[in-house]
């Protein structure tokens, strides 16, 4: 039986079947990741409780606080149970705990133990506190982005990569003059392998800039500042990714982010972050994203970057199945998941442009609630700049064809260097020709019954469910193992930040699992 109103004439029963499989696969994710957190993932608890500044080495307090509590053998209770005990002793703060803590004149460890239930309603009380304070904020951004409004439908998701935070300023005013609805400033280049958050603001950077509380809230604030002199608002997005995840969730979440790009397989396939590592950051940080209404964005795309467009289209719909239901087991609703799509069939390949439009659709119509986003080509940009703009005008049509949520706009410099301001701005002036003079395509087609572009989607969810149903046979882990996604493979017991997953003991305290963790969507 095929899905009402499907364009596509999808069978019901294969799409009841994928869900099925990624809810199987995802509660195996969720029982191998269990009885464990990551160093990470409690200095997210700190940051989250107010701790931000640098000792005189500039080691973050956040990592001074949890490595105190580590070396000591004491991280498996977490570290909000150690908090909560000195808040109690000592009268102060998180914040004037770390510092006392960096100045040495106080061990967390060494303070008399209080009642463990008495440890428990501390934090949990400090911990709302904080919760309350944020919510607030975003309630604050919530009635300014009602109040000046934005473009509305497919919103333009533009990059910046300067190294120095003050010239992204510059950057970012100017796309949003040209038309960029969000802004995302790509972060240095290996950030995401470094197990701790630089402090302050930067002005170097290679490829990009230093994801830090202090850059965010200068982009925030000089973004505010536009939307208020011009009357649009513009949203902010950054890399939730890597060995900090959940902190850059903390944040994003203090600074009053919009989106976040989150998702733990970019960083186990393409920087070699441990599995287990990776899952259980991923978990907390959409869980602080999905608490404060910040929309993820998932790493699909990536994976026809090292894979054939063509062939790995079935691993693409897939993953977004397991990527959808570990997101909504983290309490990310669906109108918060932007899950994950690309346009990288190559150019030369005979209607790649109709197997595009099928993937695109397929998409939408399997996660009609989920705002999609929706990458350019950029894996057969080889440098002829004429060719990658006749791309990019095939992708706009693609992308406003079939309703795209989020798009990252193509650029024509793309393949050849980070591209220049101008550059962005020529894209955003492609977005616009495509999507005024296409607006309403998209309501105006139908598909032939049988053609080229039914058939295709048809089948790539057919072989998405039989890979979904293997890999929930096999569990992720050995999936991922077996190179299913994006021809990379990683094993369960290897890896960047292996030495950072901490097994939990009877009574370990996490405020922010227990407070954010209540919101699911089966």
């Amino acid at each position: 039986m095929s899905t009402p109103g499907s364009k596509l004439g999808l069978d019901t029963g294969v799409i009841a079947a994928c869900r099925q499989a990624a809810r199987r696969i995802a509660d195996d994710v969720a029982e191998h990741i269990s009885g464990r957190t990551t160093v990470s993932v409690e200095r997210s608890v700190t940051r989250l409780l107010g701790v931000d500044g640098a000792d005189q080495l500039e080691v973050p307090l956040p990592n001074v606080l949890v490595d105190h509590v580590h070396e000591r053998g004491g991280l498996d209770r977490g570290i909000a149970h150690w908090l909560g005990n000195a808040m109690l002793a000592e009268g102060r703060s998180p914040q004037q705990i770390a510092e006392a803590v960096s100045a040495g004149e106080l061990d967390l460890m060494a303070l008399e133990q209080a009642e463990e239930e008495a440890i428990r309603e501390r934090v949990l009380a400090e911990t709302r506190t904080r919760l309350t304070e944020i919510s607030r904020k975003f309630d604050e951004r919530a009635a300014i982005r009602e109040r000046l409004g934005d473009s509305g439908g497919t919103l333009r998701y533009v990059l910046t990569a300067t190294g120095d935070v003050y010239e992204d300023v510059v950057h970012a005013k100017a796309v949003a003059q040209a038309g960029g609805d969000i802004v995302a400033v790509i972060r240095s280049t290996a950030q995401s392998l470094l197990d701790y958050v630089p402090y302050g603001p930067t002005t170097e950077g290679y490829g990009g800039t230093f994801a830090t509380q202090a850059n965010f809230r200068i982009m925030r604030e000089a973004m505010d500042e536009w939307s208020e002199q011009h009357g649009r608002y513009i949203r902010l997005s950054s890399f939730c990714s890597g060995l900090c995840m959940s902190e850059i969730a903390a944040m994003g979440a203090w600074e009053g982010f919009d989106n976040m790009v989150n998702d733990a397989l970019y960083g186990i396939l393409y920087r070699d972050i441990n599995i287990v590592r990776g899952l259980i950051d991923q978990r907390v940080s959409r869980m602080i994203n999905g608490h404060f209404g910040v929309t993820i964005n998932t790493g699909e795309d990536n994976y026809l970057r090292t894979a054939d467009g063509v062939e790995a289209a079935p691993s693409v719909t897939a993953s977004q199945f397991i990527n959808h239901q570990l997101a909504r087991d983290s309490g990310v609703p669906d109108a918060q998941i932007g899950l994950g799509d690309a346009f990288e069939i190559d150019v030369p390949v005979t209607n790649g442009f109709l197997f595009e439009l099928a993937q695109a659709q397929l998409t939408r119509e399997l996660f009609p609630d989920c705002p999609v986003k929706y990458m350019p080509p950029t894996r057969h940009m080889d440098g002829n700049l004429f060719r990658t703009h006749a791309a990019d005008t095939m992708f706009n049509l693609v992308t406003i064809a079939t309703g795209q949520g989020i798009q990252t706009i193509g650029v024509p410099t793309e393949g050849i260097f980070t591209p220049h301001l101008h550059d962005r701005v020529l894209g955003l002036q492609n977005v616009d020709y495509v999507f005024n003079s296409a607006r309403d395509l998209g309501e105006e087609i139908e598909f032939k019954q049988g053609g080229i572009i039914q058939t295709r989607a048809q089948d790539v969810l057919g072989a998405a469910q039989e890979l979904l149903e293997r890999i929930a046979e096999q569990g992720l882990f050995a999936a991922i193992e077996q190179a299913t996604f994006g021809d990379v493979s990683r094993r369960a017991d290897e890896g960047r930040g292996l030495e950072g997953i901490v097994r939990t003991a009877d009574g370990y305290l996490n405020p922010l699992v227990e407070l954010m963790g209540q919101a699911s969507y089966a």
